[in-house]
This record gives C-alpha cells, sequence and structure tokens, in this order.
C-alpha cells in the first residue's frame, strides 16, 4: 500500500490540512499505517500536482493562511482503482523471532530481558489502542437509532482498530510463551 492510498481514505473520511491530517495518522490512522509529518506533507504536495486531491487555500484569523485538503475525482478514481487490485497477504518478519531461534546456539536466558522488553512494547501498544476503542467506540456507541443504517466507515475504521488489539494480544501471549520457555531453559530451569 502506497501512503497515497493511506491519505485518500483519511480525506473521504474528512478533508483537513496537512497538520490536522498528521494529527489523524498519530492519533487513529497509526493503527495499520504510520507516517512522518514531511513524508505527508510530500506526498500530499505530489498528490495535488497529480490531480489526485483538491487544495483550499483557507484565511484564518492572527495566523497564516492554511491549506485544506479533499478528495478530487481522480484521486476517487485512483482510489477506487487500487480498492478493486488483489493483494497478496503480508509476511511476517520479526528480528525477534530470529533472536529467539538463535538463542538455541547462545544461552536461551541471556535473551529473557530484551523478550520481556518486547513484551513490554506490546502491552503498552495494547493499552493505547483499548484507550482508543474506549475513547472513540464506547460501547452502545455502533448501533445508531433503532432501524437506522449502520455507519460503514464508523464500523470498518472499528474493525481495524480490533485487528490492532487482537494482534498485541496474540504478540503479548506469544511472548509469554517464550518467556515461560527461556526460563525454562536457562540456568536452574
Amino acid at each position: 500500500m502506497a501512503l497515497e492510498h493511506a491519505i485518500l481514505v483519511s480525506l473521504l473520511e474528512k478533508p483537513g490540512s496537512g497538520y490536522e491530517l498528521a494529527r489523524r495518522f498519530e492519533r487513529s490512522i497509526g493503527y495499520f499505517w504510520t507516517a512522518t509529518h514531511q513524508q505527508i506533507y510530500r506526498v500530499l504536495k505530489r498528490m495535488a500536482a497529480d490531480g489526485w486531491v483538491d487544495v483550499l487555500d483557507v484565511a484564518q484569523q492572527g495566523r497564516p493562511d492554511k491549506k485544506e485538503y479533499s478528495v478530487s475525482p481522480a484521486g476517487r478514481s485512483a482510489l477506487a482503482g487500487w480498492l478493486h487490485e488483489p493483494i497478496e497477504p503480508e509476511s511476517v518478519r520479526h528480528e525477534i523471532a530470529v533472536k529467539i531461534r538463535g538463542a538455541a546456539f547462545d544461552e536461551p536466558a541471556g535473551l529473557i530481558a530484551e523478550v520481556e522488553r518486547h513484551r513490554r512494547m506490546h502491552e503498552d501498544q495494547l493499552a493505547h489502542y483499548l484507550a482508543g476503542q474506549a475513547r472513540d467506540f464506547p460501547p452502545g456507541t455502533g448501533e445508531g437509532p433503532p432501524g437506522a443504517a449502520p455507519d460503514p466507515g464508523r464500523e470498518l475504521q472499528h474493525a481495524v482498530l480490533r485487528g490492532g488489539i487482537a494482534y498485541e494480544r496474540m504478540m503479548t501471549a506469544w511472548l509469554d510463551d517464550v518467556l515461560d520457555t527461556l526460563r525454562r531453559l536457562g540456568p536452574g530451569g
């Protein structure tokens, strides 16, 4: 996936400035795609030159004007084309997994601190995702009024977040298993 597609999706959800878009990447799009502010601004400039986004100069009181970006018909067409293209499943590459296998040729217990560090990082990410879910998708807010059609954008955003939550739970459980194994194999194990 190119950053352009993530930006198009975000701008279709809500037009905004480059700064606002970067904040959305930090808050929610970051669940599945990360980008720096510089990358976002560089790609927005290219997308504007390619005609994928429209740019509106918005005057601000007491501050410099800002550029508000929205998806153009050409951008919608590009996104639709990409949505209909098949993609291959991503292969998982975890350097920590290679280190774990390599520990068989060294002292397995020597890897415990590094695995614990990775587990804390996944536990922190899980807490971040769960806080975002509590903030953005409190129980009972997704249904809407009785008989109302569901909001596909909101429901799909939540589905992606649930995927991130499931992944982080899986990683912490796996790392717990690895820690148990390393401790069992270590000195006195």
